[in-house]
């Protein structure tokens, strides 16, 4: 297969701007989780807790599954089983070494039942599919705003917590040292977390959630070290990478995920080599200083 037919059988772009118009909610609810991801992804960088989406997710996709058997609400699937898995971290998993033995127990758990469920589901693939991998849909009014709602109750939780969370996630020991409740703070970003996944599962899927989540904070650290410019720039690149694989997926016959996946991983290059850079110079300067007479 040549080129063109590979671009042919990829992309097809001749009916764009009336899919544009017809998924315009799409993009809408792309953009808000871009600004949702952005914002809390900070946080589970700096808690380390990149694992913890991964877990959630997989009981997020297995509430989902089972929401898709039964013919009940998806999304509402969906977030009992991510705020289940929320609960569980933060209620069992205080210290580090046991929340990564939790969450290695829930997640092939969560993904075998969440296979079950598909497994006995009879209706469309492409439905079991979109689960795992997310899918293009048109998003309608009400759930565009049940979208919004969920993520404006996240965004004002965290910004009702944000001195006490980032305190907590800087020093943990020391935070609660000064009277900071640490465990009850854990819990509440866990739950935020919970839904935040929950409401991207529908979008980019239970297995590429962290393209969302995780890759865009990751990258921004890498570039920038002040909590406000690392947080507008998350948001920026989940925002980015969010709709840009939004726009992409609307042309062509590939899921959303890899375009997804793949604009965050290449931005994450992008900043990885700026970070490397500035290093270097940094690095650099203070030798050519000494050796200037």
């Amino acid at each position: 297969m040549n080129l063109d037919e590979l671009w042919s059988t990829l992309f097809d772009f001749s009916d764009y701007g009336a899919l544009v118009a017809l998924l315009w909610n799409s993009i809408l609810a792309g953009a808000v989780l871009g600004v949702l991801g952005g914002v809390i992804g900070y946080f589970v960088m700096a808690r380390d807790l990149a694992f913890a989406v991964h877990g959630i997710s997989e009981l997020s996709f297995a509430g989902a599954s089972a929401a898709l058997l039964f013919g009940v609400n998806v999304v509402a699937g969906s977030i009992a089983g991510s705020l289940i898995a929320a609960l569980v971290i933060g209620l069992l998993g205080a210290r580090a070494r046991d929340r990564n033995s939790i969450i290695g127990v829930l997640m092939p758990f969560g993904l075998g039942l969440g296979i079950l469920f598909l497994a006995l589901y009879p209706g469309r693939s492409s439905n079991k599919f979109g689960l795992l991998t997310g899918q293009i849909v048109a998003v309608d009014n009400p759930q565009l705003s049940s979208l919004i709602a969920v993520a404006a109750i996240v965004l004002i939780a965290l910004i009702v917590v944000w001195r006490p969370l980032f305190f907590a996630s800087v020093d943990e020991d020391v935070a609660a040292a000064r009277g900071v409740p640490v465990r009850g703070l854990s819990i509440v970003f866990m739950v935020l977390l919970g839904l935040a996944t929950a409401v991207s599962l529908h979008i980019v899927g239970a297995l590429l959630v962290l393209a969302l989540l995780v890759t865009p904070a990751a990258a921004a650290l890498r570039v920038a070290a002040s909590p406000v410019v690392v947080v507008a720039l998350s948001v920026t690149f989940a925002t980015v990478s969010t709709v840009g694989g939004i726009l992409l997926a609307l042309g062509s016959s590939v899921p959303i995920s890899p375009y997804v996946t793949t604009i965050s991983f290449a931005i994450y290059l992008v900043c990885r080599l700026i970070g490397r850079s500035r290093g270097r110079a940094a690095a650099v300067a203070p030798r050519t200083l000494q050796s200037t007479p």
